[in-house]
């Protein structure tokens, strides 16, 4: 499991550019000023790139824990700790 973690979060570390690139491409490219459709219009490309820019750097810096080994031991942590719990 341990293995897979840290391939996820490579994964995770190296989609999280990728998704930022793609949408402020897609904005540069779709915006344009004698557009009619909303694609066209700036507005709604400013909010989704500022919705989906913390979601993605979030992705990124989780990635990078899991790369890293943050998570590795979170089930020992659950069984260990029998003293936090309400009786």
């Amino acid at each position: 499991m341990k293995p897979l973690k840290k391939l996820m979060g490579l994964i995770l570390i190296i989609l999280s550019p990728v998704i930022l690139y793609f949408l402020i491409n897609g904005a540069l490219v779709n915006i344009d000023v004698n557009g009619k459709r909303d694609i066209n219009k700036p507005i709604p490309w400013i909010i989704i790139i500022t919705i989906f820019t913390p979601i993605s750097v979030g992705l990124g810096i989780f990635g990078y824990y899991a790369f890293k080994g943050e998570y590795d031991d979170v089930n020992d942590y659950a069984e260990n700790d029998h003293h936090l719990q309400m009786p």
